[in-house]
């Protein structure tokens, strides 16, 4: 369905956030590897969270799905998870696939799962997933072992034959905390060590909850910016309580939206401020963002938590490098609006990771600024804006991209007339209750 949004006469209140959409996918993962039972509170309740809970169940585990608690976030959800381990889970009898639906994450980490389980298991997915490159996974899988196929150029359904796998040392050529949280995964049930060595630091959930979950893993952050994580393999231990704190990738988008209204003061309870996905906060604040953080105690998530204020600004061009893209690869749309409006030149560059996503998003984001009136520039995998602009309405394609629908609808707040987002329900892939919290801060149309 499309939907019309118009400019907001104020960005003003308080929103809490869908829980993060990464550390909610591992929570489950982590659960069925485990023994034992564990009650995820504030799990995003999106359709890519979703996905993974039907894998996880589809393999043998025990997954329920349970009423919300009357102090829950909006769009969370609660998961029970009871597994007899990995040990214990079996392919899907008769050769039925796993469904992935349109989450590339679910394949990615599913596909370390499934290669430590005995039998062969078929992921698949939605049509979009299909059309994404799933070789990155593949390759590492084989080198370990394992018996790994897909389409035409490893593109979904996969096929992959369980067990044997062994310890590897990989470096991948392009920087993806999928693809680590990938062979991690299978590393736990491989004969040997296996040591990923990344050229630049990506988001370490992964690293985190399986320390916490008692796995021997070591992290350490190169001085060129790259990191190097070893792991000997082992069971993990459950963890009876997991809570998941708000997703700082949704927060970026009210952080870019209040910063270009000129009536904006936004409250944002809980995010995590986890060091590898914060950067979208300080490249926002190098750019002349007014942003606010308050800590605060950690409710056993093993991450960093905390409330964010931000208030109108007047934004400025920076230069954005690909180490920068690694640390904020699922911001960059929301960011390349803060960019056309912003007073000066943009540079995003290296961002060639997100033609890899539900979409294009090089060409979507510059398609549909321009379509808003922007100005972007494409330049291979790199992205320039003059700024100074301002949306001025239009019908731009989302390209059933969520991050995407959600970029066009606060160019839509912040902008100088009505944006027609033709995909509307997209957004609850990652944020269910996104245009509900709009029209509840928007407080009214200017």
């Amino acid at each position: 369905m499309s939907r019309t949004v118009r400019p907001a006469a104020r960005l003003r209140g308080e929103l809490r956030l869908p829980g993060d959409k990464s550390i909610s996918h591992r929570a489950l993962l982590f659960a069925a590897i485990a023994v034992g039972e564990t009650l995820i509170i504030g799990a995003g309740d999106g359709h890519d969270v979703r996905s993974t809970a039907g894998v996880i169940g589809a393999l043998g585990a025990e997954v329920e799905r349970l009423p919300a608690a009357p102090d829950d976030a909006p769009g969370t959800a609660r998961w029970r998870v009871r597994s007899p381990g990995r040990d214990g889970l079996r392919a899907v009898a008769g050769g039925g696939g796993l469904d992935c639906g349109n989450s590339g994450t679910t394949m990615r980490l599913g596909a370390g799962l499934v290669a430590g389980i005995t039998g062969t298991h078929r992921l698949d997915g939605d049509a979009s997933l299909r059309r994404r490159p799933m070789g990155r996974v593949l390759e590492p899988l084989r080198a370990m072992g394992v018996a790994a196929s897909g389409g035409g150029r490893d593109t979904a359904p996969l096929e992959i034959t369980g067990g044997g796998l062994k310890g590897i040392s990989w470096s991948p050529a392009t920087p993806s905390a999928q693809v680590k949280g990938c062979v991690l995964i299978a590393g736990l049930a491989a004969t040997g060590e296996t040591i990923y060595t990344e050229p630049i630091a990506t988001r370490d959930h992964s690293e985190r909850m399986l320390v916490a979950r008692g796995a021997a893993l070591t992290r350490e952050v190169r001085a060129d910016g790259g990191a190097v994580v070893t792991l000997r393999p082992g069971a993990l231990r459950a963890i009876p309580t997991v809570h998941v704190p708000g997703d700082p990738s949704s927060a970026t988008f009210w952080l870019v939206a209040a910063s270009l209204h000129p009536d904006a003061d936004l409250t944002i309870r809980g995010v995590s401020l986890n060091p590898t996905r914060r950067h979208a906060i300080d490249l926002l604040r190098r750019m002349g963002a007014n942003i606010d953080e308050t800590p605060r105690a950690d409710d056993g998530s093993g991450e960093p938590i905390g409330d964010l204020r931000v208030r109108s600004a007047a934004l400025h061009g920076a230069a954005i490098s690909p180490a920068d893209v690694a640390l904020a690869i699922d911001e960059i749309p929301a960011l390349s609006l803060a960019a056309a409006c912003a007073t000066g030149e943009t540079t995003i560059r290296g961002a060639g990771e997100l033609r890899a996503k539900e979409s294009d998003r090089i060409a979507g984001i510059a398609d549909g600024l321009t379509a808003l009136g922007l100005v972007a520039h494409v330049n291979g995998d790199d992205l320039s804006f003059p700024g100074g602009g301002r949306p001025v309405g239009g019908a731009p394609e989302a390209r059933g991209d969520h991050r995407l629908a959600m970029t066009f609808a606060i160019a839509a707040a912040v902008g100088a007339a009505p944006v027609e987002i033709d995909d509307e329900g997209s957004a609850a892939v990652s944020y269910p209750t996104f245009f509900a919290d709009l029209e509840r801060v928007a407080g009214g149309v200017a």
